[in-house]
């Protein structure tokens, strides 16, 4: 019998210590947005860290999507609005029986904390990254296939072959600039994601259906499977229902077939 206890790991990232995935389906557009936002801000730190060219490279196309991301609405009031709900929901357990109020009012202070930073930092905070002309270049570039060759962009060339701490410092002064946004997202979700605990589910045949509540609003939905079941879920979800198909994974050259047989996985829906 494989071990399906509930403790969750990092999205899409498999647990060493027990051997599961977490596959993650947003159920709003909000929701969509911050996860993207922290699968770029990951990726962007953990490839600054690179001292590398292609390291470097790597980081500098993650920055620049967020900054993609961050044009295209008012991200900032979105985060502000959630980190509020979340203080009210965490403030209406403080009369909860067996509830650590400590620790309940240092969550509610670090959301108020992170609230106040970004009230404060305005709506232009993120203008400096974009009003910058070296990465606007580059950028333009990006989206030309190749298009941030060295013969394409000298400068860029030249930047990439500086000192890797001439690098770093810039690269460290670029997400001290997203932070001010991608700390509170990556808060919210943490939130958002110990909200629930998650339940054990079978998925008759691979396939699994649920219609969800109409007088609810939710936000994301999780799904862990065991990572050595060659197992993994096709999510497909509207306003008022979502499904869940199991697929053999069969490699990349060959096209993937849903499971017949009965899956047991792990499911959350926040």
């Amino acid at each position: 019998m494989v071990d399906l206890a509930p403790q969750l790991d990092s999205t899409g990232t498999p647990s060493p210590e027990h051997g599961r995935i977490t596959y993650e389906q947003p159920l709003t557009e909000r929701m969509r947005t911050f996860l993207r936002i922290e699968f770029l801000f990951d990726q962007a730190s953990y490839h600054a860290e690179d001292s590398t060219q292609y390291g470097t490279r790597a980081a500098v196309a993650s920055v620049l999507e967020i900054l993609t991301i961050l044009g295209r609405g008012d991200i900032r009031a979105e985060v502000m609005k959630e980190l509020e709900r979340h203080a009210e929901l965490l403030g209406r357990y403080r009369a909860t029986p067996g509830v650590d109020a400590t620790r309940l009012d240092e969550l509610i202070r670090n959301l108020q904390g992170l609230r106040t930073q970004l009230a404060e930092a305005g709506p232009q905070f993120i203008n400096p990254l974009k009003e910058c002309d070296f990465l606007t270049s580059i950028r333009h570039r990006a989206a030309i296939p190749g298009g941030t060759c060295a013969f394409d962009l000298p400068d860029y060339a030249y930047w990439l072959n500086l000192p890797y701490s001439e690098r770093r410092n810039q690269l460290e002064e670029w997400i001290k600039q997203l932070r001010r946004v991608c700390d509170p997202v990556s808060q919210v979700l943490w939130l958002t994601r110990e909200t629930t605990e998650p339940v054990e589910r079978v998925a008759a045949s691979g396939l699994y259906q649920y219609n969800l509540p109409r007088n609810e609003q939710f936000n994301l939905l999780r799904v862990v499977v065991p990572a050595k079941t060659g197992l993994y879920p096709e999510i497909s979800a509207g306003q008022h229902r979502f499904t869940i198909r199991f697929v053999k994974w069969q490699g990349v050259d060959k096209r993937s077939a849903q499971a017949n047989q009965d899956v047991k996985f792990l499911l959350s829906l926040v």
